[in-house]
């Protein structure tokens, strides 16, 4: 008795949610589905120009505050060795 009862009772299959899914995308304009792979598109190519930039930028940063230490070590050596006569 138990089979009978789940034979006729079946689950969505995956087929089913992918052609629901297609319906949707289908009901959606082009215009919109094209500005979103564009958007898509934009973010995943962006991403390679924003990383060569923050490097450049840590690099830089770093460098500057390496001179800012030097610089303020050596000015204030500068004022130790000065003889007063």
């Amino acid at each position: 008795m138990g089979k009978k009862d789940a034979s006729g009772t079946r689950l969505p299959t995956i087929d089913q949610y992918r052609k629901q899914i297609g319906k949707q995308d289908y009901n959606k304009s082009k215009s919109s589905l094209k500005a979103t792979r564009l958007r898509a598109e934009a973010k995943k190519n962006s991403s390679g120009f924003r990383d060569a930039f923050l490097v450049i930028a840590a690099i830089l940063f770093f460098v500057l505050c390496v001179y800012a230490f030097f610089y303020l070590n050596l000015s204030t050596e500068m004022d130790l060795d000065v003889d007063v006569d």
